[in-house]
């Protein structure tokens, strides 16, 4: 059984334990899936409204797109715990000789690299999925803009999410080509991203108010 079969209840009980996995980069691909179907939600309402109608055809595009990252942030779900376990075994190989030791290094250097690919795609996916909300901030329906900020706010905590578990296992990479490459991405999109959240939240409250 995937992560992604269990319900919520369970995989919030699994999550609490200590089981090694699901952890935060599991969780954090949930959170914005949940986030970025907010948005959806939003789009779905909106669409056959005729208050709405000249805006009908980008918002069905929004949904779409919306949609792709649910899925991608859905499968990062499951793609999070299979690159830990190998990653797991890694910390637990003997040192005890020269041969161990190296192989030892070697080993959790390739498991390390192949671990901050998935909180980094988490990320990619959540910065896609802010950008959707920025928009639909600006042309979904009032009777659910709350819903735009709701689901903003969720995405930009699993961007940040992401990027401690991208940092937690570039501090034990040698390679520095791609530590530097990896972390410059990273606080691209975090920087930029957090920005665009942000201001859809503030967007969101300013038509709340109104």
């Amino acid at each position: 059984m995937t992560m992604l079969d269990s319900t919520c209840s369970a995989f919030i009980e699994v999550l609490a334990s200590k089981a090694p996995v699901p952890g935060g980069g599991g969780a954090a691909a949930m959170g914005g899936a949940i986030g970025m179907a907010l948005s959806n939600m939003v789009g779905n309402l909106t669409v056959g409204k005729k208050k709405y109608a000249d805006v009908e055809g980008e918002v069905k595009d929004l949904i779409v797109k919306g949609d792709n990252v649910i899925l991608k942030l859905k499968e990062l779900v499951d793609q999070d715990a299979e690159v830990f376990e190998p990653l797991s075994k890694a910390y637990g190989l003997p040192k005890n000789t020269p041969e161990e030791v190296k192989f030892k290094e070697e080993t959790m250097e390739k498991c390390c690299i192949a671990a901050c690919g998935v909180p980094m795609d988490i990320m990619r996916a959540c910065f896609e999925g802010i950008k959707i909300h920025a928009r639909m901030g600006e042309i979904g329906t009032m009777i659910a803009i709350s819903d735009v900020g709701c689901g903003v706010v969720f995405l930009k905590s699993a961007l940040i999410a992401g990027s401690l578990n991208v940092i937690i296992n570039l501090n034990t990479i040698k390679d520095q080509v791609f530590v530097s490459a990896t972390r410059k991405e990273m606080e691209e999109l975090i920087a930029t991203g957090s920005k665009m959240a942000d201001d859809t939240l503030a967007l969101v409250i300013s038509k709340l108010k109104k």
